[in-house]
């Protein structure tokens, strides 16, 4: 084998991810609707582009020297946190990173030795696998509730072992929409506790939060940071400002570690972050974090897309779970086959996400950063592709 076997594991934790990938950036037709991945379809964000613009101009001459965290990032960042989550983080907390993919892989440098487990939510983001594969961790799966897709703390303590160093959260969740309650959290907090204590190592909890502003009808949101005290936050500004290819986000420490655990993990984040290969943003990126900290989507306009297609569907006798933030829109597959549903879709120039890419084979995901245009004209086809394969099921017995 040339490739080493980490490497030839996380390849093949994701294949179908990738090979979805190069089929979509295959499609010729300029008509085809694609609501697949998160991304734009419309020019990007006003706000975005000016605060970049502003910063592209040299004012002194180590402009664009080597960055690390750059402390008016660090300030802004703690500023707003703590008055999104009510907790006093510290500029110290904030480590600047290349989105949220960098948080994590800093974080699990920081906290995780090569064979140790690392439970992930099922279904979850397809990358969550690779990334722990790479690093010679073991992924350990927690199924959601199946019916709900509410996190599931039963599943969790279940999949805990005296190898266990990490647990992974999302809220708002990729792909369901579910935002989790405060109450979640501290189930799930006094859950990771009574473990940490039984295998005398402490148990981390990795909140990733990419989607947190991105939130439906005023829904509140909770950190889990608030309720358990050894937490890490990841978050990408890409989600927000629909600009995945710009890669900005941070890691930050839960103001609630205990003051030595906390200085210890202060003064490693610098040099881990050197470590995994400078994950630290570019210039630019950085010193438009101020700026940036108040640009984003239009909520509402989501909000009125996420209706339009949720009610659609539904009253097309699709089961669907109404989503409570992210862009994205979950839902089974008429007939139970996912990839069928979505290969007859394809071939009428639709394309959305099936749920094998989510170890979620009788499901689909439909990402709803395509324009309203995009999404009133896949509806029929959605519909109509739909009957078809329910009628054919039925035939089939």
């Amino acid at each position: 084998m040339t490739i080493s076997a980490r490497a030839s594991e996380a390849k093949f934790a994701v294949d179908v991810v990738t090979a979805f990938f190069g089929r979509i950036e295959a499609i010729e037709d300029p008509d085809a609707i694609d609501l697949t991945f998160g991304n734009p379809h419309e020019l990007a964000l006003p706000g975005l582009v000016s605060a970049m613009w502003e910063q592209v101009d040299p004012r002194s001459d180590d402009w664009f020297a080597y960055k690390t965290s750059e402390p008016e990032a660090q300030e802004v960042v703690a500023s707003g946190l703590s008055v999104q989550l009510g907790l006093d983080f510290e500029p110290a907390d904030i480590a600047m990173t290349q989105g949220a993919f960098g948080a994590m892989s800093l974080a699990l440098a920081m906290l995780a030795d090569a064979g140790d487990e690392v439970i992930i939510p099922l279904p979850g983001w397809f990358c969550y696998e690779p990334m722990l594969r790479v690093g010679n961790l073991v992924p350990v799966r927690a199924p959601l509730d199946p019916e709900t897709f509410d996190l599931d703390v039963d599943a969790i303590a279940r999949a805990i072992t005296p190898r266990t160093r990490i647990v992974i959260v999302n809220s708002p969740a990729n792909p369901t929409g579910r935002v989790y309650p405060k109450s979640s959290w501290d189930a799930l907090a006094a859950v990771l506790e009574e473990a940490s204590a039984r295998n005398g190592r402490r148990i981390w909890l990795m909140s990733d939060e990419p989607y947190r502003r991105i939130r439906f009808d005023d829904i509140e949101f909770a950190s889990p940071a608030g309720s358990y005290p050894w937490t890490v936050i990841d978050y990408s500004y890409g989600k927000v400002l629909l600009a995945p290819g710009q890669r900005l986000g941070y890691l930050a420490l839960s103001p609630l570690i205990p003051a030595a655990e906390r200085e210890e993990l202060r003064d490693a984040l610098m040099p881990i972050g050197l470590a995994i290969g400078w994950g630290f943003p570019d210039a630019i990126m950085q010193y438009s974090v101020p700026a940036l900290e108040t640009v984003s989507i239009d909520i509402t306009e989501y909000t009125r897309k996420r209706d339009r297609l949720f009610q659609a569907l539904a009253e097309a006798s699709f089961e669907v779970t109404r989503p409570e933030g992210t862009f994205y829109l979950w839902g089974r597959a008429p007939g139970g086959d996912a990839v069928a549903y979505c290969d007859a879709l394809a071939a009428r120039g639709v394309h959305i996400m099936p749920g094998t890419l989510f170890d979620q084979p009788h499901h689909f995901r439909i990402s709803l950063t395509g324009t309203m245009g995009m999404i009133d004209a896949a509806i029929p086809h959605l519909v109509e592709v739909g009957a078809e394969l329910r009628e054919a099921a039925v035939r089939a017995g």
